[in-house]
């Protein structure tokens, strides 16, 4: 009975390393920098990521096919007795075009900045490198209080069009996210 379990529990063992090495490809985004840090009219995220656009993805954002990158901000305070407060939860998206007739790439933070780029490396700088952005108004914070904040980012494909979104659902060249990153943070306004 004993060599059956072991046998059983060896392939379990095998067949879970055997799939390791997808799961580590499906989250190809690394936070390099996050953190919080007072504005003038709230607090907000100073982030940077680091990835690479595989074949397929840069092929279809050549066939006018825009590709959205969704980046979310959780704040959370800590109690005592009980489950973490989730206090805020944002998220921002910026698209990613291509536009065939002028041959010119187009960023742009879904409800303000636009801006047109000669080459997808300038492109992807604005999702990159994002300009700071409110994540909470200084009222929605206890001042003094120390807030857990999560970061992830991701290739959203809901925003795709709905023909592509059955496609990448099943295809993982479309599975493009970070880990949530978390760190502490003091709210001191």
């Amino acid at each position: 009975m004993t060599r059956r379990l072991f046998h059983w529990l060896t392939c379990g063992l095998l067949a879970l390393l055997a799939h390791l090495p997808l799961v580590a490809q499906a989250n190809n985004i690394d936070i390099t920098q996050a953190r919080i840090e007072a504005g003038d009219t709230g607090y907000r995220l100073a982030a940077s990521f680091q990835f690479d656009l595989n074949r397929g993805l840069e092929e279809a954002l050549a066939r006018g096919i825009p590709l959205y990158f969704t980046t979310e901000v959780e704040l959370s305070r800590p109690r005592l007795f009980w489950f973490a407060e989730r206090s805020i939860f944002v998220k921002q998206t910026t698209r990613v075009s291509y536009n065939v007739l002028t041959r010119q790439y187009n960023a742009s933070v879904i409800g303000s900045l636009q801006q047109n780029y000669r080459t997808l490396d300038d492109a992807l700088s604005l999702v990159k490198r994002p300009m700071r952005w409110n994540v909470a108004d200084y009222g929605e914070l206890v001042a003094g209080e120390t807030y857990t904040a999560s970061v992830r980012i991701m290739l959203d494909v809901s925003q795709l069009p709905k023909p592509f979104q059955v496609n990448a659902i099943n295809n993982r060249n479309w599975r493009l996210s970070s880990d949530w990153k978390q760190f502490s943070f003091t709210a001191d306004k």
